[in-house]
């Protein structure tokens, strides 16, 4: 949930432009925006080379993403650079992710956290964000909490919900803060409204188990309901055994069952524990039902579909 990916998206950004050159780059913002990928290539190419930062960006961002050229990291790489050795923000995190990923360039977590804090003292969110979890992790640089912190408020304060989420997280854990569950529940909540599924799963945990919040199964419920809808295999769980208790939901079996069998279905090989206690709980419930019950629920576990909030 921590990994960010870099945002699609076209930057129109003319302050720095001419006549000359503002031109051609709306017009090959329109094409992008038209889906014409290739004409928007054609139509940015010239601009890139004649040294315009966003336009060098924009050009990495389609080799990156394949997009009216066939996919190349290397390429991609190459026109980051060129927009982050002038300055630019977006370009600077982008060249940040290749390096942290590994595409285009040899992996090398210091130089992604070289080019995150260019972008990050920029104001970059999501360059805020990702250098927060350097420090968080203490990859590229030494694990400092109070460090991770520190970028975490910056991006939260800006609106950015994976850093909203993290700062919730470090409240939680009392990382480089006094362990305070009512911050941790305020910055969980501003992540949850727009969508982050971690923060939506966190956030009925704390009403679950009375941190921060008093307890209160129904928000539990609500919370974990809308993490699960969104593929979260824990909050899945979670509220499955909410419908078997019939804690802050009405008892129901079957509902049970299908949240319980997405559940198994949805953690990671790495989750082994939670992936086992997930089949007992689901193996547990199916005993207690019928077969014509058990099948309902796995007729609308088979029709379940992820709802994306974002």
């Amino acid at each position: 949930m921590r990994r960010l990916a870099a945002a699609v998206v076209l930057i129109i950004s003319l302050l720095l432009a001419g006549p000359a050159i503002a031109e051609p780059f709306g017009d090959a913002t329109n094409a992008y925006y038209r889906g014409d990928y290739e004409a928007a290539v054609r139509l940015i190419k010239p601009l890139a080379e004649q040294g315009l930062p966003e336009a060098r960006f924009n050009l990495g961002l389609m080799y990156d993403n394949g997009q009216g050229v066939p996919q190349d990291y290397a390429e991609a790489a190459k026109w980051y650079r060129k927009a982050a050795e002038q300055g630019n923000a977006k370009g600077q995190y982008s060249l940040g992710m290749m390096y942290s990923t590994g595409h285009g360039v040899p992996q090398d977590h210091s130089e992604a956290a070289k080019w995150y804090r260019k972008a990050a003292e920029q104001g970059n969110a999501k360059a805020q964000t990702s250098l927060g979890m350097m420090y968080d992790t203490g990859q590229g640089v030494p694990q400092d909490y109070a460090e991770a912190v520190k970028w975490y408020h910056k991006a939260a304060e800006q609106g950015f919900a994976e850093a909203q989420y993290n700062l919730g997280v470090m409240y939680g854990n009392g990382h480089g803060v006094p362990q305070d569950y009512a911050e941790a529940v305020k910055w969980y909540y501003k992540a949850a409204v727009q969508g982050n599924a971690s923060a939506q799963f966190n956030l009925g945990l704390m009403y679950d188990k009375r941190q921060g919040l008093p307890q209160d199964y129904a928000e539990a419920a609500k919370w974990y309901q809308k993490a699960a809808e969104q593929g979260f295999a824990e909050a899945q769980t979670n509220l499955g055994v909410m419908y078997y208790t019939g804690l802050g939901v009405p008892e129901d079996n079957i509902l049970a069952l299908m949240w319980l069998h997405l559940a198994t279905l949805r953690y990671p090989p790495s989750e082994k524990e939670s992936l086992e206690m997930a089949i007992r709980n689901r193996d547990f419930v199916a005993s207690k039902m019928t077969p014509a019950q058990i099948a309902e629920a796995q007729k609308l576990a088979r029709e379940w579909k992820p709802k994306m909030e974002r």
